[in-house]
């Protein structure tokens, strides 16, 4: 996407600017905070993904003339705000996690500082993108502990959006997936690309035998060819017949697959192509990669559930105003009550708990404003989670771009180690860890 980012956004964040900018509220200091209340689908962890995404978008979040048009044509806000908006770049500061971090209910993903005007309106874009991306990387993490060390390819794109396709690819790599058959987000994001023939290459030819001929001139006999366009045994054979018995792979995408993987691999090795590979798709998600984990499967290809979260496409982050100054200046903590969605308010410090190199806690100390923000010094036995992607309006670009999202993977591995062994598992259960919220002294 290019142009401006501005728009991105839900018509009540200017409505509020709008009535800020009249009553005087507008240029109080606050802070913001992104977190997640609970973890979708009674995860063991969450997997942040989207923050390199986040702060390009935010380098393009100003209003040009088209979309200072549009608002004037759909009566969204006063005149006088418009004005204010000519001029807007957001001045503030931005911390958080980094990207490829583990995350549990509480964390304090993002902390948003600036005056209302300027944090508030980022509220939908970064729910957007982190939601998103999140929930995709949190469900890329369990496929990939699923798989140990089997190599797992994203081919999601046909059952997303355009460029919901690309950033889904993005956060799946960073959480160890280790390709994808999406050329833009290989282009975009510097990921491995993958992909040889679908069924349809099978059919254009008259017979099985012709397609795997083609392909094989096209492409060398390091080729993977798909054999279950027809009879699978039938497939195995023909496969080996036509490129021999150093044929790279095959693919399978149909049957019951601990059944038919086990059959092909004695028929491959039977041919004398030992070290041919087996590909499986079909539909995988977590619970069947795991199921096939005593199968003779060399890599996995997953679509549908991984860029759609596994069946909880978003991370049920929230974005709420946790600190703010008076009218004197003063810092005061506020706190959303209603019933099953209260926030807790204070600007927040994260640490995670370790011994013996394991995590044992999510350690989050409150304070109401910025003069008892606990360090990395006052808790020297555990790791500092929060980074500053944004220091008063200039944006860190080591976090953005191929190079931002190969740091994130390699951040993402590192940390993934922590996890004490009940979080590999992929059953309903409570956090790996609990969450500790401590008092700022």
């Amino acid at each position: 996407m290019t142009g401006s980012t501005a728009l991105l956004t839900d018509r009540y964040e200017l409505t509020m600017l709008d009535a800020a900018l009249q009553d005087g509220t507008a240029d109080r200091e606050c802070v913001f905070e992104l977190f997640s209340r609970r973890l979708s689908g009674g995860r063991r962890f969450g997997v942040v993904a989207g923050t390199g995404r986040l702060l390009t978008l935010l380098r393009d979040f100003h209003f040009g003339e088209d979309e200072l048009r549009s608002l004037a044509d759909n009566h969204v806000v006063s005149a006088s705000t418009m004005s204010f908006l000519e001029n807007f770049r957001f001045s503030g500061t931005i911390t958080g996690y980094r990207e490829g971090e583990l995350y549990f209910p509480g964390s304090p993903i993002l902390t948003v500082e600036g005056t209302f005007a300027e944090a508030v309106i980022l509220e939908t874009i970064a729910l957007s993108v982190l939601n998103h991306d999140s929930a995709v990387a949190t469900a890329a993490a369990r496929m990939s502990l699923a798989a140990g060390d089997r190599p797992l390819a994203e081919m999601g794109a046909r059952r997303a959006a355009e460029y919901s396709a690309v950033a889904a690819a993005r956060a799946a790599y960073i959480a160890g997936f280790d390709a994808t058959s999406n050329l833009e987000a290989g282009r975009t994001w510097g990921i491995p690309t993958m992909g040889t023939a679908a069924h349809s290459w099978t059919l254009l030819h008259d017979s099985e035998e012709e397609a795997f001929r083609a392909q094989i001139a096209a492409s060398g006999v390091g080729t993977t060819l798909l054999v279950d366009t027809y009879d699978i045994t039938t497939g195995v054979e023909t496969a080996i017949r036509v490129a021999g018995t150093d044929l790279g792979g095959v693919r399978l995408d149909s049957g019951d697959l601990p059944i038919v993987a086990g059959e092909v691999r004695a028929q491959l090795d039977a041919l004398g192509a030992a070290k041919t590979k087996i590909t499986v798709t079909s539909d995988l998600d977590e619970y069947a990669i795991a199921s096939l984990a005593a199968s003779p499967v060399d890599a996995y290809g997953v679509g549908t559930s991984v860029v759609t979260g596994s069946g909880y496409p978003t991370a049920s982050m929230v974005y709420k105003l946790v600190a703010r100054q008076d009218t004197d200046g003063a810092w005061v903590a506020v706190a959303k009550k209603a019933q099953d969605k209260a926030s807790l308010g204070g600007r927040k410090a994260a640490f995670r708990t370790l011994e013996r190199g394991k995590a044992t806690s999510e350690l989050v100390a409150v304070s109401d404003g910025f003069e008892k923000v606990q360090t990395a010094a006052d808790h020297p036995d555990a790791r500092a989670l929060q980074v500053v992607f944004v220091d008063h309006g200039e944006i860190d670009a080591a976090h953005e771009g191929v190079d931002g999202t190969a740091a994130a993977r390699a951040h993402h591995a590192m940390v993934r180690e922590e996890l004490p062994v009940r979080g590999l598992a992929l059953s309903k259960s409570d956090p790996v860890i609990p969450t500790v919220f401590v008092n700022a002294k």
